[in-house]
């Protein structure tokens, strides 16, 4: 079957030393081993974040992971950690310029293998906008955001426009969770990543759905992350609470959340058949779509494993591992296939 990964994760091979270009750091290098095996992320102080392989930053490897697993395409985007929120909103249109041309280029070299989305300098509304007209003219058909901006959800009234945008330019929109809230609670197991992860996907699609973004955007195509993190497993509370107190949940938005379930997109990456069934029963068949985390290690290691061995029908499974990715993007299976 027709497979399309739209959660998969790839920096440049060399990341500028931006502390130097604007003269304030926290921003992040990747240092390559001396034997071409792999390289580490770290931060411009010189802490260490995260040992990568290869195939995080260079096209080939990726492309035998590809051939490997019978990926047909994955769809590119940044390692979260590169938004660049934070920065000054000049210096961060330049990281986003700089990052979204690698990804155009990787794309341009392997057309039918790769479909790129771009990120934006989301703390400055204006230079987002501007920079998404720039996406679209690059051939990027969507961009990935983070589950929040700085102090801003995703109700936020400065980032509407910016959705706004997105749906006039027919651009799709990949909601990954980053900057985990909690996180200086949580020194120990991994639970920013296990915890804070799952939390921050249904913050965004709480904030989204109460602030009414998706009533007022009914053509928007956003797709989240990590299956939409707790938010299915907690739709219950969501809407009881949306029932008892709606003096403090239906304040922007007095449309029921339970509503919106099948009017956006989550990915696949739950890691266990029940949920995966529930989340179709739940979400609806059109509206799953194949996501790894490649090439992570909290990922699905074997791309599509999940769906090919549930219990779903071939013509649910044929859906959920391309044929939905791309009604999400906008494209065409014929684009990708010969």
């Amino acid at each position: 079957m027709f497979k399309v990964d739209i959660h998969t994760h790839i920096l440049p091979p060399e990341i500028p030393k931006f502390k130097d270009k604007f003269g304030y750091g926290g921003f992040i290098e990747l240092h390559q081993h001396a034997n071409c095996c792999g390289a580490d992320m770290v931060d411009d102080s010189g802490k260490f974040f995260r040992a990568v392989e290869p195939n995080c930053y260079e096209a080939e490897p990726r492309l035998k992971d590809c051939d490997h697993h019978h990926v047909n395409v994955q769809v590119l985007s940044t390692v979260p950690v590169m938004f660049s929120y934070w920065t000054k909103p000049q210096d961060g249109l330049y990281v986003s310029q700089f990052l979204n041309d690698h990804i155009k280029s990787v794309v341009e070299n392997h057309p039918k293998r790769f479909i790129g989305l771009g990120t934006l300098p989301m703390q400055d509304p204006k230079l987002a906008i501007k920079e998404l007209e720039r996406c679209k003219s690059l051939g990027l058909p969507g961009i990935e955001i983070g589950s929040h901006i700085n102090e801003w959800n995703l109700d936020d009234e400065n980032l509407f426009p910016i959705f706004e945008a997105c749906q006039e330019m027919d651009m799709a929109v990949f909601v990954h969770p980053w900057d985990m809230m909690g996180k200086e609670k949580m020194n120990k197991y991994w639970l920013p990543w296990l915890v804070g992860m799952p939390a921050e996907t249904s913050l965004a699609i709480c904030s989204m759905i109460f602030g009414g973004v998706f009533e007022r955007l009914p053509k928007l195509r956003v797709a989240f992350a990590h299956g939409g993190g707790s938010f299915p497993m907690t739709i219950g509370r969501i809407e009881h609470g949306f029932n008892v107190r709606p003096d403090l949940c239906a304040v922007d938005n007095n449309v029921n959340p339970r509503d919106y379930l099948g009017k956006f997109y989550l990915d696949s990456l739950v890691h266990d058949p029940k949920v995966l069934s529930y989340l179709v029963d739940l979400i609806g068949e059109d509206m799953i779509a194949l996501g790894t985390d490649y090439p992570f290690p909290l990922g699905e290691l074997d791309p599509g494993k999940l769906i090919e061995n549930s219990s779903l029908i071939d013509p649910i499974k044929e859906k959920l591992l391309g044929l939905n990715a791309m009604n999400w993007l906008g494209l065409k299976k014929e684009m990708f296939v010969e």
